[in-house]
């Protein structure tokens, strides 16, 4: 089994971790949060003081971290001169395309194989290994990265060159968010309509107006047992994170002139929704906002 260094122990981090140390693999852990790095020794992880100890003498390191800034700094200040070389790169980081090319030509340049590997799942989906992996990079170090993105996830996809996994992650957010507004709308039409919700749902969910967002994640309580709505928006995927990743899609339509107008507008409502204090309340909880609660 291999030795890994894991940089990032967060809600998302710390689980995808603890599943390589079940699969049998040793980790040299890192997070700035000593209560992180707490839990991963109680797994069974060694920890380490800094970035660039984790990702020395090791077959891989994998980073989860906040944002592209973080992402950037961590490779380029410790992560690119303390690994060996030859040493395989995974990160998980949700960030821009940009970031995430220019890192990677960095960790080529360096003698390093690298890949951007952002997930979807939430935190259920990491604590249950069943993780959707979005790969960017050479099919070389993505089949070097796949037998450990395995233990983690359940679904692993080769979108295809460096960025083309980030691209494919806030494609696919940007539809998420803008399907659950409007399927927020419906149901908060229904409601003023006098329609009952799960009317509704039993006919929308088999017909024109199904999605993932209806089926799966329907933001009103009652349908789908297990969706955030049941447990009071408790999130799985906080509005904040939503938020995020349309705000990444933005940047990146502007960089490339693509018109993505309902994104633009799914953006501005999240911001709403943030900004009047629910940042950490999961992403369907926005159908308090079109509710008018």
């Amino acid at each position: 089994m291999a030795t890994i260094g894991f940089i990032g122990l967060g809600n998302m981090g710390g689980p995808m971790a603890r599943n390589l140390l079940k699969a049998g693999h040793k980790l040299k852990a890192f997070d700035l949060v000593q209560s992180s790095l707490d839990a991963a020794r109680a797994a069974g992880a060694e920890t380490v003081s800094s970035a660039a100890a984790a990702a020395q003498g090791v077959e891989a390191v994998i980073t989860m971290l906040p944002a592209g800034k973080h992402v950037r700094q961590v490779y380029e200040e410790s992560v690119l001169a303390a690994a060996n070389t030859g040493t395989l790169l995974i990160d998980s980081s949700t960030i821009d395309v940009e970031t995430a090319r220019a890192v990677s030509a960095a960790a080529t340049k360096a003698g390093h194989a690298m890949v951007d590997a952002p997930v979807s799942g939430g935190v259920g989906g990491a604590e249950a290994a069943t993780l959707t992996f979005m790969v960017g990079g050479a099919a070389e170090a993505f089949e070097r990265a796949r037998p450990l993105l395995e233990k983690m996830g359940k679904t692993i996809v080769h979108a295809g060159t460096a960025g083309a996994g980030q691209a494919a992650k806030i494609c696919n957010n940007m539809i998420l968010g803008i399907s659950m507004v409007a399927v927020c709308e419906g149901f908060a039409l229904a409601e003023k309509l006098g329609l009952d919700k799960q009317k509704l749902f039993d006919i929308s969910s088999k017909s024109s107006g199904q999605c993932w967002s209806m089926t799966s994640y329907c933001p009103v309580p009652g349908p789908v047992p297990t969706s955030p709505a049941n447990r009071d928006y408790k999130a799985g995927f906080t509005a904040e994170m939503m938020l995020k990743d349309l705000r990444l899609a933005q940047e990146a339509a502007h960089t490339v002139g693509a018109a993505t107008p309902m994104g633009a507008a799914a953006a501005s409502l999240y911001t709403l929704f943030v900004n009047a204090g629910h940042k950490a309340v999961d992403f369907s909880g926005i159908m308090r906002m079109m509710r008018g609660d």
